[in-house]
């Protein structure tokens, strides 16, 4: 995730970036239900405060005052959280759950995109310099003070040393140089940037972590610090800042949350929030449990698939639930395929050279595209509640390519591509010019049932190119190994969430050194793909554009080369519906964070 000009410029760009995002705070879709309640005409509270209460810096929030007490009760599926580190997430659940420990400097305001200072009180810009002023008399869970010197840790020794996940130092760097930091007194720290660097200021939103309680586990090295907060953590021994703190976690059961009493905001009394004694997260196995315990009331929110919308939209009337439509998805669901030449420390390959031939080659995966029915994806596994999707942007991006119009299936297409390649069917089935039968697996994680069925669908499909699929759901940590470690894959199903704001979030995903840089990891500069080093180059350009206008065009061709080349292969855009139960209150959804994003506000109306 990572030339001086004067400030009046910088201050420009944020206004024009900014008034991007207000334009399509929340985009208008076609979807299979009507918005129920529209969430255009939801009425919002202002924005929230700075306030100086005992020497100390709260945020004051502007939303109705609730009532203090109850649980919310969610659910996440699969095995559970894999660490509580918020520098070593790489999974959606871990992180969501990290998320509420631990803060960043800034955050991103739910409703116009705009970045709003968090753990900051506030912060300037100055040429090439971001001015980050802490609040005064916030404290960790242990009471230690929160100070600059957290935050000089939290970069210098996790951050720009690559420990943990390193998406954030690979976003981060510009021509090769990381960002400096200068302290300036405890509460007033200086970042400082090579060159104008448009995404900077989006990414402090990194979460800041104590350095009394990291420090002695970062110093023992990397394989130390990756253990360390591991889903066996004694709940008290944890030092976090966010509005909830880790209380009980049992293994593929629950994982439980309370209040922080001492968090830093505050209601329109004056009163500490959170609201809510506690949140509860329980651990299913799949979505169709998750349906049965929503409906036994075992469970407050859910997040419907398109099977069940209908179902639930006509329920809603005489329900204790209220359903919202918040557009397409901010993340994407793709086919990636391997390009990984696949070499052991020797060398050698230790998998089928023969399939590299395949996966390498661009008509090949052209073919697949062709092959791919995402319209009867749709229908029959989204039920209508989603778009096909053609795009790495996803369909709310306000850096969305909308000449990209995508394809039908066309197996006839398909075939003449296939055909140009010396590719040949004996008996209906494939054989590749050496006369090699065209067979290899594709991975999903298992339990997650969107996912099981693309893949047999995706497998019907290639079997009318006469291709043999062998689809083999996996238990997720087993399948990250694969993806990171051993590359021993040949096609996956997978999803990764975006920002739809910012397009230099996936730099660690699209540039060759990236270490999400799936179909091609670990790749040397001297063996890219051309198109490789054209999606280095972009995201270095775009990075160092100020302006929407100026990013646009570069942003536009990554999305245009991956749609020629095919590396990963995008299939459709789901319609975010969510049902909460009527009793909570200071529910403000938004297409940018969903219903959920404001945790700290929500209360139960006994």
């Amino acid at each position: 995730m990572k030339n001086t000009i004067k400030l009046i410029l910088l201050l420009f760009v944020l206004g024009v970036l900014l008034k991007c995002c207000i334009k399509q705070d929340i985009p208008d879709v076609h979807t299979a239900i009507p918005k129920t309640p529209n969430i255009n005409s939801i009425s919002y509270p202002d924005n929230e405060k700075n306030i100086i209460l005992n020497g100390t810096d709260y945020i004051q929030s502007q939303a109705p005052v609730g009532k203090f007490g109850g649980n919310l009760i969610i659910s996440t599926i699969g095995e559970g959280p894999k660490t509580f580190n918020p520098c070593n997430t790489k999974d959606a659940t871990s992180s969501s759950m990290a998320g509420l420990l631990y803060d960043g400097l800034v955050t991103t305001d739910s409703r116009t995109g705009k970045v709003i200072p968090l753990l900051a009180k506030s912060f300037e810009i100055k040429n090439n310099d971001i001015i980050i002023h802490l609040r005064k008399g916030i404290k960790w869970t242990d009471g230690h003070p929160i100070t600059v010197d957290d935050v000089l840790y939290t970069y210098n020794e996790i951050v720009f040393k690559g420990l943990g996940n390193p998406s954030t130092m690979d976003s981060m760097m510009i021509d090769g140089k990381l960002p400096e930091l200068n302290k300036i007194d405890d509460y007033t720290v200086v970042f400082k940037t090579a060159k104008p660097f448009a995404p900077f200021l989006r990414l402090l939103s990194y979460p800041i972590v104590p350095k009394h309680y990291f420090k002695p586990y970062s110093d023992k090295g990397a394989s130390a610090f990756d253990s360390f907060l591991n889903p066996n953590t004694n709940p008290n021994d944890i030092v976090s800042s966010g509005a909830f703190k880790l209380k009980e976690h049992i293994a593929a059961q629950r994982v439980v949350f309370e209040r922080n009493p001492n968090y830093y905001k505050l209601n329109l009394k004056n009163e500490k929030l959170p609201y809510l004694n506690n949140i509860i997260y329980l651990i299913v196995g799949d979505t169709n449990n998750e349906i049965l315990k929503f409906e036994a009331r075992e469970i407050d929110a859910i997040s419907l698939k398109g099977s069940n919308v209908a179902r639930y939209k006509e329920k809603e009337a005489n329900s204790d639930f209220t359903i919202y439509n918040l557009g397409p998805d901010t993340g994407t669901l793709f086919l990636a395929i391997n390009l990984n030449n696949r070499k052991d420390l020797n060398g050698k390959y230790y998998v089928n050279k023969t399939k590299q031939k395949w996966f390498r080659n661009k008509n090949f995966r052209q073919a697949i595209d062709y092959a791919i029915d995402r319209k009867s994806m749709v229908q029959n596994i989204a039920f209508g509640v989603a778009e096909p999707l053609f795009t790495a942007e996803s369909l709310n991006s306000i850096y969305l390519n909308r000449n990209i119009k995508g394809h039908q299936k066309d197996i006839s297409k398909a075939k003449e591509i296939l055909s140009k390649e010396g590719f040949k069917y004996k008996h209906n089935k494939l054989y590749d010019k050496l006369g090699n039968y065209v067979e290899f697996d594709l991975y999903t994680n298992a339990g997650n049932l969107e996912r099981e069925a693309l893949g047999v669908m995706i497998k019907q499909d290639l079997e009318e190119l006469g291709i043999k699929v062998n689809f083999k759901p996996i238990e997720f940590n087993s399948l990250v190994n694969k993806l990171t470690n051993t590359h021993d894959w040949d096609m996956v199903i997978m999803g990764l969430t975006g920002s739809p704001l910012e397009p230099h979030d996936g730099k660690n995903v699209w540039t060759s050194g990236g270490s999400l840089h799936l179909f091609n990891m670990g790749v040397d500069k001297n063996n890219r793909f051309e198109w490789e080093e054209e999606l280095d180059n972009i995201f270095e350009k775009g990075a160092l554009k100020l302006s929407f206008e100026e990013r646009k065009p570069l942003y536009d061709r990554y999305q245009e080369i991956i749609y020629e080349e095919n590396p990963i292969i995008y299939l459709y855009s789901p319609t975010r519906i969510t049902a909460i139960r009527k009793k909570f209150k200071n529910i403000y959804p938004t297409s940018l964070n969903g219903i959920l994003y404001n945790l700290d506000e929500v209360y139960i109306d006994k």
